[in-house]
C-alpha cells in the first residue's frame, strides 16, 4: 500500500514539530505547549506509522519506547578513551590543583593565567553517545573506560537525548543518567508494593533501569540526562569548556546550567561551599563539583596521567554523616582468633547505602569515643565504602547508659572463654586458639580461592563438617569420603561427589598458597609469596631462623617472630605433618627474569578482570604485586572506584596504570 504525499507531509510535520517541542522542553525549559497535547501529537504520529510502518525512521519520536527485550548486552570499544578523574576533597587541594596546572603549564606558556569552569558533578551514570551525520547511533556506558555495553536500546527512550541533532554532525559526547527524586519515590512504592527491595538511592535506580534488558522498563521510568562534555566533532571544536556547553546546547543536548566561570581559586571554592549545602535539594543528587581549565590551548598542553586529565579534578562534598542508634556491640572473631567489636546499628541511609553495622576497631577505640549501648552516634561512610562511627552526641545518651567494659572472657572462644592483649598492640585474642568457632573460620579459609581453593568448600560447608565432627583440623579434609558427605543435610550423591573430587584436585599446593592457607598470625597473600619466593621449599623455610625469616624483604621482626613460632609448634607441627602426608607442596611459578622484573605493582579498585588473574599474569612476567604503597612501588594499576591507595600514589609521584596500559605490559 503507497503512502500519499499528504500523509508523508503530515508524518513529516508531526515528527519535526514533536522533536521541536521536545527540544524546547528538555533543553530550554520552555513548555511551549501542554505536555498533554503533546502526547496527543505523538499518538496521531504513532497511528500513522501502524498503518504505514516503511515511514518508521531511526529518530521517529516512537523509537524511545519501541524495540524487543535483549538477550545480552553487546560490547562496544570506546572511540574515545573514558577517563575518571583524580578526586579533591578539601580546599588546599584545589590550591594544590591550581599550583600544578600552571607548574606543568610554565614551560609552553610563562604567562599562562589559567581560569576554570565549575561544573555540577552529578550522581548518576555515565553514558557515552555517538552520532552519525546528526543521528544517534551508538549509547554505551562507561564500562573499563576502554570498553562499555550498548545500552541504546534503553537510552532512546530517554526523551531529554535527542535521536536527531539540529544539522547533520558527526560527534561524540558524554552526560549523565540521572533519575529524578520525585520519580524514584513512585517507582519504590510500587516495589515496595510488589515486595521488591527499593532502590536505595536515583543512581542505583537509573543504573538499573539502564540495565533492563526490555526497553519498556527504562522507558516507564522516566529518566534524565546532562550532556557535559564533547569528545569528537567533525566540525570545528570549541576553543573553551564554555564554548564547548554552549555548542552542546546548541547542537539539542539538554546542558545543566549551574555551572561558574571562575578566574581565581577562592570562586572555585565558593561555588563548592554554596552547593554543597543543596547538593540532595534539587531534582538531581549532586555529589561535588567537576573543576575544569576553561581555555582549550590550556587543555591541549596539559594532557592526561596515566589515570585521567591533568586538566580537570572532582571536587567531591564530604562524606554524608546521619545519626542512628548503637543497638549493641558484639565481638567478632577472625580467623586468627583476634577480636574485633562491632556496633550493630538502627539501619540508617548513610551516602546512598543502608547500614547496620560499624566497626570500633579495638578497645582503645571504644575508649577514645566513650560509645556505649544505646547512645546516639554519628556515622558516615570512611572513602564511601566503611561505615565509620565519628562521634557520640552525648547531649541525648540515655539515663543508665553504662561504659563498654572489655571482657574478661568471650564464651566462642572455646575453652573457659579466656582471652588476651597481644603485646605490642591494641588487639586482644583468644588464648584457646581451637575453639569451634575458630576452627570453622580456619576451615573456611584454608578452602578459600587465594589458599587451597577448593571449590564448594565455602561457609555453609564448613560449619556442616565442623559442627558434625567430621573435621577438626585442616588435614582431614583430605580424609573425607563421599560416605561421610551424604550423612550431612544438604547433600546427595552427585553433590558429594563434586566436593571430593575438588579436594583430590588440590593434592598439589604452590608453597604461598599453603602458607597463606594455614592461618599464620599476620601472614597475608603477599608475605606468603615473599617467604616462597625466598626459601623455594617448606624443608628450608621450617630449619630458618628467626634473623633469616626477618632478612627477607618485606617481612621484618613481627612476621618473622609469628612464622618461626608457628612452624615450632607441636600441636601445629603435627597438624602440617599429617596435612602433608596428603599433599604435595610444590614451587610457586616465578620466572627468574621477565620484561616486569624488579617492578613492583599495586592493584586498586574494581577491574574487569578477576584481582587473581591479573596477579597472576604480573608474577608469570617476573613482577611483584603489593598490598600498599610506598616510593618503591612502581606502578599502581587504579580500576573503578580506585581510593586511598591512588591518592598515596599521586602524593609520592608514583606513576597510575588504567586497566588498559596493564594489559599492554601483560601482552
Amino acid at each position: 500500500m503507497s503512502v500519499s504525499h499528504a500523509t508523508k507531509e503530515r508524518y513529516n510535520k508531526l515528527k519535526d514539530s514533536i522533536n521541536r517541542y521536545r527540544t524546547a522542553f528538555h533543553v530550554y525549559d520552555k513548555e511551549e505547549i501542554s505536555l498533554e497535547a503533546l502526547d496527543s501529537l505523538k499518538k496521531e504520529l504513532v497511528e500513522i506509522e501502524r498503518e504505514h510502518p516503511e515511514l518508521v525512521t531511526p529518530d521517529s519520536p516512537s523509537q524511545r519506547v519501541a524495540g524487543t527485550p535483549l538477550a545480552a548486552f553487546k560490547k562496544v570499544k570506546h572511540a574515545i578513551a573514558q577517563w575518571s578523574l583524580n578526586d579533591a576533597f578539601t580546599p588546599e587541594d584545589i590550591h594544590e590543583f591550581d599550583v600544578r596546572v600552571k607548574r606543568f603549564l610554565k614551560d609552553s606558556f610563562p604567562d599562562a593565567k589559567p581560569t576554570y569552569l565549575c561544573e555540577l558533578k552529578i550522581d548518576g551514570l555515565k553514558v557515552v553517545l555517538t552520532y552519525e551525520k546528526g543521528s544517534l547511533v551508538t549509547a554505551a556506558t562507561r564500562g573499563d573506560g576502554v570498553v562499555g555495553e550498548d545500552v541504546t536500546h534503553n537510552v532512546r527512550t530517554i526523551e531529554s537525548v535527542p535521536l536527531s541533532l539540529s544539522r547533520a554532525v558527526d560527534c561524540i559526547v558524554e552526560g549523565e543518567i540521572w533519575l529524578p527524586a520525585k520519580e524514584l519515590e513512585r517507582i519504590n512504592r510500587g516495589r515496595v508494593q510488589n515486595e521488591e527491595p527499593p532502590f536505595a538511592n536515583p543512581r542505583n535506580a537509573a543504573a538499573g533501569s539502564i540495565r533492563q534488558l526490555d526497553p519498556k522498563i527504562a522507558a516507564s521510568r522516566k529518566l534524565d540526562v546532562f550532556v557535559y562534555e564533547l569528545a569528537q566533532t567533525s566540525e570545528r571544536f570549541p576553543e573553551s569548556q564554555i564554548g564547548e556547553l554552549e555548542y552542546l546546547r546548541e547542537l539539542g543536548f539538554k546542558v545543566n546550567q549551574n555551572y561558574k566561570h571562575a578566574k581565581k581559586v577562592e570562586e572555585i571554592i565558593e561555588f563548592w561551599r554554596a552547593w554543597k549545602h543543596k547538593g540532595r535539594k534539587q531534582d538531581y543528587w549532586v555529589d561535588g563539583i567537576v573543576v575544569k581549565v576553561n581555555e582549550g590551548e590550556y587543555e591541549r598542553a596539559l594532557g592526561y596521567t596515566g589515570k585521567g586529565p591533568r586538566f580537570a579534578i572532582a571536587f567531591k562534598f564530604p562524606a554524608e554523616q546521619v545519626t542512628t542508634v548503637v543497638e549493641d556491640i558484639v565481638l567478632q572473631i577472625g580467623r586468627t582468633g583476634v577480636l574485633t567489636p562491632v556496633a550493630h546499628l538502627r539501619p540508617v541511609s548513610v551516602a546512598g547505602t543502608t547500614v547496620s553495622r560499624a566497626t570500633l576497631h579495638n578497645e582503645d577505640e571504644i575508649k577514645r569515643l566513650d560509645v556505649r549501648i544505646g547512645d546516639t552516634v554519628i556515622i558516615q561512610k570512611a572513602g564511601d565504602i566503611i561505615p565509620d562511627i565519628v562521634q557520640v552526641v552525648k547531649d541525648v545518651r540515655p539515663k543508665g547508659a553504662k561504659e563498654y567494659k572489655w571482657p574478661k572472657k568471650v564464651a566462642a572462644c572455646g575453652g573457659d572463654g579466656a582471652i588476651e592483649r597481644v603485646p605490642g598492640t591494641s588487639a586482644w585474642r583468644c588464648v584457646d586458639r581451637n575453639s569451634t568457632e575458630l576452627v570453622k573460620r580456619r576451615l573456611r579459609h584454608f578452602a578459600s580461592r587465594a589458599a587451597l581453593d577448593i571449590e564448594g568448600l565455602g561457609k555453609e560447608t564448613a560449619v556442616l563438617l565442623v559442627e558434625s565432627g567430621l573435621v577438626n583440623t585442616v588435614d582431614e579434609v583430605f580424609t573425607l569420603t563421599e560416605g561421610d558427605l551424604l550423612e550431612l543435610e544438604g547433600f546427595a550423591e552427585i553433590s558429594a561427589k563434586k566436593l571430593i573430587e575438588a579436594i583430590r584436585a588440590r593434592k598439589r599446593v604452590a608453597l604461598s598458597r599453603l602458607l597463606f592457607g594455614l592461618s599464620i598470625d599476620h601472614i597475608g597473600e603477599e608475605t606468603a609469596r615473599l617467604l616462597s619466593q625466598h626459601f623455594k621449599t617448606l624443608k628450608k623455610l621450617q630449619k630458618a631462623s628467626v634473623e633469616e625469616l626477618a632478612a627477607v624483604k618485606g617481612i621484618g621482626a613481627v612476621l618473622a617472630q609469628s612464622v618461626h613460632d608457628w612452624l615450632r609448634d607441636s600441636v601445629k607441627s603435627k597438624i602440617l605433618d599429617r596435612l602433608l602426608a596428603h599433599i604435595t607442596v610444590i614451587q610457586d611459578e616465578v620466572p627468574a627474569s621477565g620484561k616486569l622484573a624488579g617492578k613492583t605493582f599495586v592493584l586498586t579498585g574494581t577491574l574487569t578482570m578477576p584481582r587473581e588473574e591479573a596477579e597472576a599474569k604480573i608474577r608469570r612476567l617476573g613482577g611483584s604485586v603489593s598490598s600498599s604503597v610506598s616510593q618503591k612501588t612502581s606502578y599502581v594499576v587504579a580500576g573503578e572506584s580506585a581510593g586511598s591507595k591512588l591518592e598515596k600514589a599521586l602524593e609520592l609521584g608514583v606513576q597510575v596504570l588504567n586497566e588498559s596500559e596493564l594489559l599492554k605490559l601483560l601482552i
